[in-house]
């Protein structure tokens, strides 16, 4: 269809699925193109063509490096002049000459960059990319400051709240995140990729999946270190002051995060800190206060409308039968730019700047973890994770409104792995949007993803190409893909990944469309391949590591799957059964019990793969449920060829549970749970420090001459 929608698309199983009538109407008018009678379809029609047909320039056009740029030819008359702004303020000037009707052509250009064209009355902005993204490899020349082949890289996965560190106040904190690069680095690691640090909903603490954000521009401020910025005698003077010291130490003890009491808590510590600020630098005009301030003036009005949205949201669910969500608010408050809002802001300037003040501490402390990163050697450094979508709750669903899909869930058809398909409750950009605003609002999340890290992995980047969105209230199945400008999405996406010199790593799993995976190669986008779905293509088993992609990043697994002892044992399965997603089956046979027979046999399949690898002795039985071959599993993923690994930390330490168990909410304690030992207490064991240092030496002596191994790609 012209708007984007899919009619039809292959489930997991190859066969050809048709979307009703009914949805894509209700979907069309969800997209702002209503077409339940035939004068609403000759409107939506017309916008619809207005939008396409090229008669107009639009506010952006992308482009890669020495490529001619075509323009629309309904656009622009032969014989005009046109005039190219290049950043370095490099003019070019030229005319076009083509045929009535055919494509006008303008001179390809060599400087990557965001440049102006002017062509009579008309400009726009040139988004011209180089060919691909900023690489391992690049991040390794960059380091070393030679042209010499990066070594086989790897580094840890961590997820940031579970982190544990002496004072935390019950929840893992960006000073533990510097803690764990600096002594991973020490190790040998060259990345530590993290779980989202996306805003959440500082008055709703029970909404705490990283997946979910408020906003994707902004920080969490649960991970703040009180003591990071104002030292450890001022988060002190602030425990006592909001008379939270023991609550704070009990709360640290905990082996699952209690989020909404701890989420509490650090705020009232933090509120103290606020107005000790308040009282003291910013009256006096300390460089501190200075620094607060300049923070806000280059962080300009989306800062602004974030921290509004925060007390505009306290002030709503404070009042008798208060909602959250701000499309229940009044007209005015939907409205970030209403008169009402304004008045709200000024009435209230000192609550909202206290959420400003919360955004400016989290900002120093992550930035802190990076920098402390790259200066302990890493090559890479952070690697920030960057959700598929955003709560339509949320403050970047009420700031960019006009961008925001509306009335819609972003989700997943069915599948081999979830039969029942899934519905994440989140929503995302519009294209029609992009194309209209000139993709603004999905270069500002890029930004703020970029800026304090040296890499992003991006979730379910499938969704750089379609979407499954299903209507608010419906079941997973009855949705459809909507496609986006997938060039254009990864040409914004290398030009800024040069920008901030860091690396794309997208997450492609899942029923990957045709062509999709060569796409992201092209455009320097490493991939993720996990253990578990690396099976050989012809036959039973796993493949060796040497078949494995050389452009994609290796893991043993993600936050949503098994770890290596939870696979061994079959505790997935387990956990499964027990939250309801067992299905049973028509010939009466005992799900459970199948699925755990058909894991022993993908165990000894495994087991074989560990043996002719050479990471497990010949000739001897596979090991027992209760000692799970983890050392071996990391081993077997460091021999694959990619240019880098990661090793979620519950490997390394050897965990049974996952973080996350898709499809459940309170049935398992998703995102609570911590690790046992503190950073300090994590490098003195010996176990630990012993698994590192093997991880290292294994990942050093990979085989690079393969004909499987990595290429160094051109510098574009």
């Amino acid at each position: 269809m012209r708007a984007g929608f899919e009619v039809e698309w292959q489930d997991a199983h190859h066969t050809t699925q048709h979307v009703p009538e009914s949805t894509l109407a209700v979907l069309l008018e969800r997209m702002g193109l209503p077409c339940g009678n035939a004068t609403q379809i000759r409107h939506s029609a017309a916008a619809l063509d207005a939008e396409l047909s090229g008669r107009k320039l639009p506010p952006l056009m992308t482009a890669e490096v020495e490529r001619g740029i075509a323009l629309p030819a309904a656009a622009i008359k032969s014989g005009s002049h046109y005039r190219i702004e290049l950043e370095s303020g490099s003019i070019i000037d030229g005319r076009f000459t083509a045929p009535k009707g055919e494509e006008a052509l303008l001179t390809p250009i060599d400087e990557p960059g965001y440049h102006r064209l002017v062509i009579n009355d008309q400009h726009m902005t040139l988004a011209v990319a180089p060919s691909r993204c900023y690489t391992v490899a690049d991040a390794w020349r960059t380091l070393h400051d030679d042209t010499a082949h990066a070594p086989p890289l790897w580094g840890i996965a961590a997820q940031l709240y579970g982190l544990r560190r002496t004072g935390d106040g019950g929840i893992g904190d960006y000073s533990a995140l510097a803690q764990l690069a600096i002594e991973s680095a020490k190790r040998g690691a060259h990345a530590l990729a993290v779980s989202p640090t996306h805003a959440m909903f500082s008055a709703q603490p029970h909404r705490f999946s990283p997946y979910s954000p408020s906003s994707r521009l902004w920080l969490n401020v649960a991970h703040i270190d009180p003591a990071a910025v104002f030292g450890a005698d001022a988060a002190h003077a602030a425990l006592e002051a909001a008379e939270a010291s023991a609550a704070w130490s009990k709360l640290e003890d905990l082996q699952l995060i209690d989020w909404p009491n701890a989420v509490v808590l650090k705020l009232k510590v933090l509120r103290a800190l606020y107005e000790n600020f308040c009282t003291g630098e910013r009256k006096h005009g300390t460089p501190r206060a200075l620094e607060f301030h300049g923070f806000c003036e280059r962080a300009g009005r989306a800062l602004e409308d974030h921290a509004r949205f925060e007390a505009l949201q306290a002030a709503q669910l404070a009042e008798p039968g208060g909602d959250g969500h701000w499309r229940n608010w009044s007209e005015a408050l939907r409205d970030p730019r209403s008169p009402e809002v304004d008045a709200f802001a000024e009435a209230n300037r000192h609550e909202v700047e206290f959420y400003l003040f919360l955004q400016w501490l989290a900002a120093k402390g992550l930035s802190h973890a990076q920098h402390a990163a790259r200066d302990a050697g890493m090559a890479v450094g952070l690697i920030a994770d960057l959700a598929v979508g955003c709560d339509s709750a949320g403050s970047h669903a009420w700031s960019y409104r006009d961008d925001m899909l509306q009335g819609v869930s972003v989700g997943a058809p069915p599948d081999l792995f979830n039969q029942a398909g899934q519905t994440w409750g989140l929503t995302t950009f519009s294209p029609r949007a992009m194309r209209t605003q000139g993709f603004s609002a999905f270069i500002d999340m890029l930004r703020a993803a970029f800026v304090h890290a040296g890499g992003i992995r991006i979730d379910h980047i499938l969704g750089l190409r379609r979407l499954w969105l299903v209507p608010e209230g419906e079941s997973a199945r009855n949705g459809a893909y909507l496609r986006y400008p997938l060039e254009d999405l990864l040409r914004l996406i290398a030009l800024e990944s040069w920008r901030h010199r860091a690396i794309v790593i997208g997450e492609d799993l899942g029923t990957v469309p045709p062509g999709f995976r060569e796409r992201l190669d092209e455009h320097g986008v490493a991939g993720i391949r996990v253990l578990w779905f690396e099976h050989a293509a012809h036959g039973d088993g796993f493949k060796p590591p040497h078949a494995w992609d050389r452009n994609a990043v290796g893991t043993t697994t993600t936050h949503d799957l098994p770890t290596v002892a939870g696979w061994w044992n079959g505790s997935d399965i387990t956990w499964r059964n027990r939250v309801g997603q067992t299905m049973a089956r028509a010939d009466g046979r005992d799900p459970v019990a199948l699925a755990q027979e058909e894991r022993a046999a993908d165990r000894a399949k495994l087991w074989a793969a560990f043996q002719q690898a050479g990471v497990a002795a010949p000739e001897v039985p596979a090991p027992t449920l209760e000692n799970p071959p983890v050392d071996e599993a990391l081993a077997f993923v460091a021999a694959t060829p990619g240019p880098l690994v990661t090793y979620p930390l519950e490997d390394l330490l050897a965990h049974v549970e996952q973080p996350n168990l898709p499809g459940s909410i309170d049935e398992h304690p998703n995102w609570r749970r911590r690790v046992a030992l503190s950073i300090e207490e994590l490098f003195e064991d010996a176990t630990f420090r012993d698994r590192l240092l093997a991880v290292d030496r294994a990942r050093s002596a990979a085989i690079r001459s393969s004909p499987n191994a990595s290429v160094e790609p051109d510098t574009p």
